[in-house]
């Protein structure tokens, strides 16, 4: 996401307002999410007209975090968030171990099978929590919904912008057809 203050990526959204002092409950979207919530810290929203909000306090909560912002102190101010994302610079990001691309990174690549044969290009990545899948579009406009796992996805090359799959039979025809 681009915003004035340059790339942002998102680490998670405010699920619902919590009491009435301007609590937020926000599922993570990123591993380290904790420490982007610690107090002090600084996440910016995907509003149309991107606002800092500073963190004051953060508390675990069965559904996520339970969140205080320094500048809402209202139930009606924290339920306009709900659903809004909340981001971070790129900068702040973590490192990646070998074998780990962010999702951004896929979104574009060309998508070749193991004979080198076109495939499509990857459209999105949906996050799950079993396993990730790459969506990938073919030249007619044909959908599919590969699992990202080392036995169908064996080589990710994001520097050439291009991954290459080892597909069972049929399975991205079967995904044309529906």
């Amino acid at each position: 996401m681009a915003t004035g203050q340059g790339q942002h990526i998102p680490v998670g959204y405010v699920r619902r307002a919590h009491g009435i002092r301007g609590d937020v409950v926000i599922r993570g979207l990123v591993a380290d999410i904790r420490d982007k919530l610690a107090p002090g810290s600084v996440v910016f929203t995907d509003e149309d007209s991107p606002r800092s909000l500073t963190v004051a306090a953060v508390a675990d909560s069965k559904d996520g975090f339970r969140v205080s912002f320094d500048s809402i102190d209202s139930r009606d101010e924290a339920d306009a968030l709900r659903g809004v994302q909340l981001t971070v610079p790129a900068s702040q990001r973590r490192t990646l171990d070998d074998g780990e691309w962010w999702p951004e990174d896929l979104v574009g690549c060309e998508v070749v099978d193991v004979d080198d044969q076109p495939v499509g290009r990857v459209h999105e990545v949906i996050l799950g929590v079993a396993q990730d899948r790459l969506v990938v579009i073919d030249d007619d406009g044909a959908r599919a919904e590969i699992p990202f796992v080392d036995a169908l996805v064996p080589e990710v090359d994001v520097s050439n912008d291009r991954i290459i799959v080892d597909l069972p039979e049929g399975l991205f025809e079967s995904s044309k057809t529906s």
